[in-house]
């Protein structure tokens, strides 16, 4: 039988070891060969990301509802990449309690569908589980293990009620940054568009041996999964674009090509950043790109759509807070003025909730009460 790559080899070797029950090798690490991984939301990343796992040896599993469930169950999950079709068949459920404790839970729900999810998790959840947050914007955990007079802060435009803090622990969050994109085109059907690469962090910047573990499946399924000593800066040069690009593009209707090469959107994309920096630098984060790089590095993707624009246009809710409401929360925290940001941000709340795709948080008393 002839092999054509590395990633093709581990993944024989592994399934052959795990039929004797023994450990394998995936990059110089041992990963057990029964480590149990539970996708939370077989969207697009969440799809894309079962389908590559699926490869690893490890055992896999996803939670899906509705018709993209009903599809993934009768058809397998399938992927389209690089001119060809693979289909994984994996455990599919709308029930988490058939699938049980896992080691970890990969969540890829959008930010803002997090909340209503959570009581869902509670039978995942072993006393070891890892909760990788595989979410744009900044997450539940964000000033859990962060040095200073802002440790174990919840950040309320993400979490008000500090249910996630509460019910998934920020002990168990591992971050994800996601660079990817990918897009569900049918019901139990996704389609890469591009990227590879996941990194992994965690909250205290340790370098684990349960990120260790993950990254290893990850490379085991074809994917880069970097573990980074410091992943809140990975966070913020995704969320970088993300706080500007995703409401810009939502407001205009235009795709990245446009906005980044336009002067007059170029421009006030340019101003949010730099308030956003301001506020990130602040809290310690260091940028390793400059902030033209980022914008000419959007603007190379081409005619493409943020999630934001799509969801306006299918009638989805949009992910406004976790990518810009929680950033005016920490500046306002940090002492940092955003004009900018604070004039793109009631245009995009209001444009939401006028075609009904948004309901702002109850902050007031949340940020009173940390």
């Amino acid at each position: 039988m002839k092999i054509h790559t590395i990633y093709e080899f581990y993944y024989r070797l592994g399934l052959e070891l795990r039929k004797r029950n023994v450990n394998y090798i995936t990059y110089g690490r041992m990963m057990e060969a029964d480590v149990k991984i539970c996708v939370f939301g077989a969207g697009a990343i969440g799809g894309f990301l079962g389908a590559k796992l699926a490869r690893s040896g490890a055992e896999v599993s996803l939670v899906a509802r509705g018709a993209n469930l009903a599809a993934i169950r009768a058809n397998g999950l399938k992927l389209r990449a690089d001119g060809q079709e693979t289909v994984a068949r994996l455990p599919a459920t709308d029930d988490p309690a058939e699938l049980g404790p896992q080691d970890y839970v990969i969540v890829t729900l959008k930010a803002n569908q997090i909340d209503a999810a959570l009581d869902r998790f509670v039978p995942l959840l072993g006393p070891d589980t890892a909760i990788v947050t595989a979410v744009n914007g900044v997450p539940y955990w964000y000033f859990h293990r962060h040095a200073g007079e802002w440790e174990n802060r919840a950040v309320a435009s993400v979490d008000p009620a500090r249910r996630q803090w509460t019910l998934l622990g920020p002990e168990r969050a591992i971050g994800c940054v996601v660079y990817p994109a990918t897009e569900l085109v049918a019901p139990g059907v996704v389609e890469h568009v591009y990227g590879d690469r996941f990194p992994l962090g965690e909250p205290s910047g340790e370098i684990s041996q349960r990120c260790q573990r993950l990254s290893a499946a990850f490379a085991a399924g074809g994917l880069k999964a970097p573990v980074l000593d410091n992943i809140r800066d990975e966070i913020w040069l995704k969320l970088w674009g993300n706080l500007c690009l995703n409401p810009l593009s939502a407001l205009t209707g235009t795709t990245l090509d446009v906005l980044c090469g336009e002067a007059g959107t170029r421009d006030v994309a340019r101003a949010m950043m730099r308030e956003a920096q301001a506020i990130a630098e602040r809290l310690g984060v260091r940028f390793r790109v400059d902030l033209e790089r980022r914008l000419d590095g959007a603007r190379k993707v081409g005619a493409h759509k943020t999630s934001m624009l799509q969801d306006l246009e299918r009638g989805r809710p949009l992910e406004i807070d976790a990518l810009v409401t929680a950033v005016q929360e920490l500046a306002r925290l940090v002492d940092v003025p955003t004009p900018t940001l604070d004039v793109v941000l009631a245009l995009i709340q209001h444009r939401a909730e006028a075609l009904q795709l948004y309901e702002r948080p109850a902050l007031d008393a949340a940020v009173a009460a940390e």
